[in-house]
């Protein structure tokens, strides 16, 4: 215990006469010019681009109006000084007793857990310092603070630290943050909100009251506990500011393609710094198109509002469209209300594939010598998975017979693509799926066929695109370029592009979807104005996970549905039931989703704003087209048998 004692006191002794010394030095050889205490600190708003040029969002900060220390309630000071610095009034700048604290609780614990910045270098720092934790900054940043004090009022310096300390979402100062979390000024609010307020500015991102509504539900009360002690409210405030709800509004709502913008966020302040992104006038070239996505956020939320009706309150999703020939992304969806969830389901969440998978199975098959005008039966099968039997059926539980891989692929027959995968090899349908850079570890075990493999969106789009990309991976990405406000580039962004499938294999295989896609509009009865299609739906078991991969010559599109707890989605709930509708009425419309009220003509010219560049789908020039009976594999002249394909070999 001694030996702890004569640390504290010899560090103790040590700053002491390091200040003494370098302290004397600094504070009459420097003169700090203070006018940027009360300086609008907006800057230049940085601004997103959509692929157009045109722009659809900003990123800036919000401080609206500076606020006299007198106009603020009492409750709102307590609440900051009882949480950040309590011998604010008596100090000069730096706290003695607050190093000393530090100092025992962190040599308790072992770790650094507490700070001793007062409230006067927590000021200094905003706006003299950055965010690197050197020694010499914090001893310049001690040393400014004491310049501070000398030069202004406690109250001038408290009123400075209020209308500068950051809130998160490029707020800046309590009376902007107010305004966005209640819409109201600082002068009316509560007292669990001033608690609130001062829960937040410790870790904006950590006690988000949009991101962790109970982290920062928990600290508020910690403090409003804290105020009860130190008698800044009674007994009663306490228990009646605690049985409040946060009741903030969004910042964020009301924007198109929330979760992107989330994303991009992220990423740039990771990249250059809160300061550059909210105050520095960047220009950010993104990949969005503002047609494609409105068109995608409407199908996709009137389709979700209509599953959570009829099937589960929890139904959400993910969806991302890209061009197929840059993997530029054209719109993303990351859930049903970003107001309350921020979770990006397109990028975050991982669910397995289903079927989807198959196309991979197909890819090894065809580089292996199988061909799509093979025939296979449709049986009953039993396989020994690890030490288990299995018996793999249908999704209809019926068996067909004989039938050709086309068909097989194109009907998302079970039983036949796990026969394709056992003579293919297992190995060769994960290195196919690893080309194609499906990342997550693949089980060496024929359930495999069936897409037993947890994916992100994001992933699956990439990789379905390989079939209709000539064979070519290119990495879906969303941003183009970044540039400063003087026009210099800062970021530009590097595109994985590889050619990882052959491309007569990738046009074999584009040709086969086309087939599927052609049958599910017949299922469900749709009448398509759009050119050239292809596609692919799958389903997880118990129907907890339903796809829908659908591609036209110019758009890449993968969508999941499911519940956020994977319970199922209720009986025969496929990818073609919940995920297909969502992606046709973004291509083109369901008879009965469209605009009754304009002609087939009308809603035609709206479609064409949203893709206009190609209409049909390359297919290598090597190959040449046969018409086969697609469930006996005969070759064929007769082109009106409802059986005939064109298949390409």
């Amino acid at each position: 215990m001694r030996t702890f004692l004569s640390k504290i006191i010899f560090t103790l002794f040590f700053l002491a006469v390091f200040f003494l010394g370098f302290g004397c030095f600094f504070l009459h050889n420097h003169t700090v010019d203070f006018s940027a205490l009360q300086q609008d600190m907006r800057g230049k708003p940085s601004i997103l681009l959509d692929e157009q040029g045109r722009e659809w969002g900003r990123f800036q900060s919000d401080k609206r109006k500076y606020v006299l220390l007198e106009t603020m309630p009492e409750h709102l000071i307590q609440a900051f000084l009882v949480t950040e610095d309590r011998d604010f009034f008596c100090h000069p700048g730096i706290s003695f007793r607050g190093i000393l604290r530090s100092i025992l609780v962190n040599l308790y614990r072992g770790k650094k857990v507490q700070g001793a910045s007062t409230i006067t270098q927590q000021l200094v720092k905003l706006l003299f310092f950055h965010s690197d934790k050197t020694f010499s900054r914090k001893i310049k940043e001690q040393l400014y603070a004491i310049l501070v004090e000398r030069q202004w009022s406690k109250e001038q310096i408290l009123e400075a630290y209020l209308n500068n300390v950051y809130f998160g979402y490029g707020i800046y100062g309590v009376q902007a943050a107010s305004q966005r979390f209640w819409g109201k000024d600082i002068a009316d609010v509560t007292v669990e909100q001033a608690a609130t307020l001062a829960s937040i500015m410790r870790s904006p991102q950590f006690y988000s009251p949009i991101h962790a509504p109970t982290a920062v539900t928990k600290r508020r009360n910690m403090i409003l506990r804290m105020m009860q002690d130190f008698k800044m409210i009674t007994a009663d405030q306490y228990r009646q500011s605690i049985a409040q709800d946060l009741n903030v509004k969004d910042p964020e709502s009301n924007i198109i393609a929330p979760h992107l913008k989330e994303t991009i966020r992220i990423f740039l302040e990771n990249l250059v710094g809160k300061e550059m992104l909210y105050g520095g006038g960047l220009t950010i070239a993104t990949t969005l198109n503002i047609e494609m996505q409105k068109s995608c956020q409407k199908a996709f939320i009137n389709h979700i509002q209509f599953l959570k009706q009829t099937l589960h309150e929890e139904v959400d999703g993910g969806l991302v469209s890209i061009d197929s020939a840059t993997g530029e992304i054209r719109a993303m969806i990351g859930g049903f209300d970003f107001t309350q969830s921020k979770f990006n389901r397109a990028m975050q969440a991982r669910r397995q594939m289903g079927s989807v998978f198959k196309v991979f199975v197909y890819g090894a098959a065809l580089e292996k010598g199988l061909h799509f005008s093979d025939v296979e039966i449709d049986e009953p099968i039993e396989l020994i998975q690890g030490n288990t039997p299995w018996r793999p059926e249908n999704h209809d539980k019926k068996f067909r017979g004989p039938m050709t891989r086309a068909y097989a692929l194109s009907h998302s027959n079970n039983t036949v693509t796990i026969k394709t995968l056992l003579q293919t090899g297992v190995s060769n349908v994960i290195d196919m799926a690893k080309r194609c850079h499906i990342a997550a570890p693949m089980q060496p075990y024929p359930s495999l066929a069936l897409g037993c493999v947890d994916v992100t969106v994001m992933e699956v789009v990439g990789s379905f695109n390989v079939m209709v990309n000539h064979g070519k991976y290119v990495q879906p990405h969303f941003l183009r370029w970044v540039k400063n406000s003087m026009g210099k580039k800062i970021y530009k962004s590097s595109v994985v592009k590889q050619q990882v499938l052959d491309p007569k294999i990738a046009s074999q295989i584009a040709r086969v979807l086309t087939f599927g896609i052609e049958r599910l509009k017949k299922v469900m009865g749709v009448k398509w104005f759009g050119g050239k299609a292809l596609g692919k739906s799958g389903t997880v078991n118990d129907s907890r996970t339903s796809w829908f991969c659908g591609a036209t010559p110019e758009l890449t599109t993968a969508i999941y549905i499911g519940c956020d707890h994977n319970q199922s989605l209720g009986q025969n709930m496929y990818g073609s039931k919940t995920a297909f509708p969502i992606w046709f009425r973004f291509h083109d419309g369901f008879e009965t989703n469209k605009d009754e009220a304009k002609s087939d003509e009308q809603n035609q010219e709206e479609q064409k704003k949203i893709e206009k560049k190609k209409t049909e789908f390359y297919y290598d020039p090597g190959l040449h087209e046969v018409l086969i009976d697609w469930k006996t594999g005969q070759r064929t002249t007769d082109k009106n048998n409802p059986d005939v394909v064109s298949l390409l070999e």
